[in-house]
């Protein structure tokens, strides 16, 4: 994984406290908050702002400048008792980052009278005046606990804040329009701006021309002994290395030349039906490369689903991928291979495939090859490129950020796996299994318009991405999963 492309979080802990009631109170929990969290996670990502924040503005100046000295681009302010309302949510106002709320619990019974600090209510004030003033805020389900239940909610919110964070900071570079026939990848960009991400669109003559300007560039045998590393017994298509080294060269040189005051980067591209012609290859094995070292790059000129696989990339720290829910997985299938063995109906199941754009870290097996399906109309010397294989089993999340046509925000997730069968087919490719993905797939992905691609995360991460979900914007009613049976879809023939 490129790491450079994924932020590092470092939060500042503001403690907050009342002025009726003991500003050690607050301070000493605190220090048992910060001392847990280190024991637990360790303390390169945590600082202890030593400004307890209690009824002036003027402390939270000072508590603000304090974590901006320490380099803190996310904050958690800790309700240690009931807390100022007015100035603990100004805190959080004008700091630039991301920000999440937590407070305190009771520690004993035999301390109820100077040592209890009332965190439990000051919470409701906090949310009501974060609301007054529009600020968003990450609120764990439960935020109120003791030193090592709140050291737990703050690590929780790492990854939220990494995904926050990192789209204030995000340019996503495109090529080409989307080919004919894809609609489906609408991309309307107000949304992206909304979100604080910006976008930089170009031609594909663009990056043809910038390709050809990388003909004998000396870096290219380099790039093609790390390919064939990567490759190793895989490697099928030899004589398409050269060339695939030249494209991968021409797209890193040109993310350095026009990232411009972003940190971070995500692409996407137009891969057919000119791109093969032209090029003399297809870019799918390149796009796997980039994408397994943090940069993910989407095909058909998918913008949403670059910028899904970013935040899942950024979320989990590891590659992920993009496919199309593509196909229903045979009864003969299923009836042998998974009935009986795996807890799931056969409309649980479906085969998520992409010409080959995993990378080879997430592939069972892998070989580079031909591209079967544009081979099919073309000569097959300009469709070498793919990489092939079955998507290694394991803990899956599929999930999608979109924006409609008419400019709404819109998600979903749904946690499953993929088995441990073998698809017997090509492409990069998997057999998934997801609760209800029968009901799943009519009642939200086909009801509520979204594309065929699908971002794949690997593990279970819906937990996290919904709260990084409702953070950026999207309404909580547009946050679609896999609802069970007891729960019928609004849509749902209540009859069926």
């Amino acid at each position: 994984m490129n790491f450079n492309n994924i932020p590092e979080v470092k939060i500042g802990i503001v403690a907050v406290s009342r002025d009726c009631f003991p500003a050690s109170l607050a301070e000493n929990r605190r220090k048992a908050l910060v001392e847990t969290y280190q024991k637990k996670y360790g303390s390169h990502n945590i600082y202890e702002c030593p400004v307890t924040i209690i009824e002036s503005e003027i402390d939270m100046v000072n508590a603000l400048e304090d974590i901006k000295k320490a380099n803190c681009n996310a904050l958690c302010v800790y309700l240690g008792n009931f807390g100022p309302e007015i100035s603990e949510t100004l805190l959080a106002k004008h700091f630039d980052g991301p920000k999440m709320f937590c407070a305190a619990a009771e520690e004993s019974q035999n301390d109820l009278m100077d040592g209890r600090g009332d965190a439990y209510c000051g919470m409701l004030n906090a949310s009501y005046n974060l609301a007054l003033r529009n600020v968003k805020a990450y609120i764990p389900e439960y935020p109120v606990g003791d030193a090592e239940d709140c050291a737990d909610m703050i690590y929780e919110f790492l990854p939220i804040a990494r995904a926050v964070y990192a789209l204030q900071h995000l340019k996503i570079i495109s090529f080409g329009p989307r080919p004919m026939n894809f609609l489906a990848c609408n991309a309307p960009i107000k949304q992206l701006y909304n979100l604080g991400v910006e976008i930089e669109e170009n031609s594909e003559l663009d990056l043809y021309e910038a390709f050809l300007k990388h003909a004998d560039d000396p870096r290219i045998p380099d790039v093609v002994k790390e390919m064939e590393k990567d490759l190793s017994q895989g490697n099928k298509k030899p004589e398409i290395l050269p060339k695939l080294a030249q494209y991968e060269l021409t797209l890193e040189d040109w993310v350095k030349e026009h990232k411009g005051y972003r940190e971070y980067v995500a692409i996407t591209t137009k891969c057919w039906p000119a791109f093969q012609t032209m090029f003399g290859f297809v870019p799918c094995y390149v796009n796997s490369i980039l994408t397994g070292r943090g940069i993910p790059v989407s095909c058909e000129v998918d913008i949403y689903g670059t910028l899904s696989e970013f935040i899942g990339t950024v979320v989990s720290r590891d590659a992920v991928t993009l496919l199309d829910i593509n196909n229903s997985v045979p009864k003969d299938m299923y009836k042998e291979s998974i009935e009986g063995k795996f807890d799931y109906t056969h409309t649980d199941t479906f085969m998520g495939f992409h010409c080959g754009n995993t990378c080879t870290a997430k592939l069972s097996f892998h070989e580079m090859k031909y591209q079967k399906i544009m081979a099919r109309a073309l000569p097959v010397e300009v469709t070498n490129g793919t990489l092939e294989g079955d998507i290694i089993p394991g803990n899956i999340t599929l999930y999608r950020l979109q924006s409609t046509a008419d400019n709404k925000l819109r998600a979903y997730i749904a946690q499953g796996e993929v088995l441990p069968v073998a698809t017997k087919s090509f492409g990069a490719i998997g057999v998934f299994a997801i609760q209800e993905m029968g009901r799943f797939y009519r009642h939200v992905l086909i009801e509520k318009n979204y594309p065929h691609h699908g971002a794949v995360a690997f593990g279970k991460w819906g937990k996290t991405l919904f709260e990084v979900f409702k953070y950026i914007g999207v309404p909580v009613e547009e946050i679609n999963y896999n609802q069970p049976k007891n729960v019928r879809y609004i849509t749902e023939n209540p009859w069926s």
